[in-house]
């Protein structure tokens, strides 16, 4: 039986949105700290697709580690991809294109790419397995799928904080009803099963956030989240949370972010599926 979620393909909404909050820590996902596991994998010469490219930093670094071959950034926010293409522009990345694309339904040809790669992407759809099912449809044979999400069930922190705790709870909850799942990582390798590999490897690995640059970056940008973006949006709209408790929940974050003890763990798995 599938593991997609068809009751709730009809909101197969983005829990984060693309507020500037959220954008700000997007933009420092790099190949290194984001998909290190890929780096075997990766040729001069490949052609390679990134779903759900978002600000295009993993994508312009994926780029200049392929040259002279090439990399295509799909995306579903059209404000997303203009603003990646003008990085990419302002970079010097000539290698590099960006596109508005569905996950589900890629512009492209069957065995187009030598790569296919998602980033924190199969967590927010209802139906992971299908679009699993797509990015093989144009990959190469022999080519590879690789994705990687983080499992919200294994994040945790210290010291002890009812606030934080109430954010994880609303986070879940507010993600489940936009019709994702928040513990992403820990189907990954089963969802691929599903979508027809047979040849997978499933690793994983952590963000931690400690240092005090880190919680300051990490911690007031969530603590801007919970009452700016668009998971402030979904939670009130759900009926989940209100703007006092939201409130509250920011306070939380920024305590932890100024407290020297603080120390926050976020566990991701990590699947390269051939195709």
């Amino acid at each position: 039986m599938s593991t997609d979620r068809p009751e709730q393909v009809l909101r197969d909404a983005y829990t984060h949105g693309h507020h500037a909050s959220v954008l700000r820590t997007h933009s420092w996902r790099t190949v290194e700290n984001s998909a290190a596991y890929l780096l075997p994998h990766l040729r001069e010469g490949m052609r390679v697709l990134d779903v759900g490219s978002g600000p295009g930093t993993i994508t312009i670094d994926l780029a200049r580690r392929v040259r002279p071959g090439s990399v295509v950034g799909v995306d579903a926010s059209a404000d997303v991809v203009a603003a990646a293409a003008g990085l990419a522009e302002s970079e010097g990345v000539a290698n590099v294109e960006f596109a508005v694309g569905d996950a589900y339904a890629l512009d492209f040809d069957d065995d187009t790419f030598d790569v296919v790669h998602a980033h924190q992407v199969l967590q927010h759809l209802g139906r992971p397995v299908e679009a699993l099912r797509e990015f093989r449809r144009v990959t190469k044979p022999g080519g590879v799928v690789a994705a990687r999400d983080v499992d919200y069930g294994g994040v945790i922190w210290n010291p002890a904080s009812p606030g934080l705790a109430r954010w994880l709870e609303l986070y879940r909850a507010v993600h489940e009803w936009n019709g994702g799942e928040a513990d992403a990582g820990r189907h990954l390798k089963s969802w691929a099963r599903e979508a027809g590999f047979t040849e997978i490897a499933a690793t994983g690995t952590v963000w931690v956030f400690s240092t005090a640059l880190e919680r300051e970056w990490w911690g007031g940008a969530w603590a801007e989240r919970a009452t700016e973006s668009q998971f402030a949006a979904h939670a009130i709209e759900s009926g989940h949370s209100n703007p006092d408790e939201l409130r509250r929940v920011a306070d939380a974050w920024r305590a932890w972010a100024a407290d020297e003890d603080g120390w926050l763990l976020m566990p991701h798995s990590e699947i390269v599926a051939r195709a």
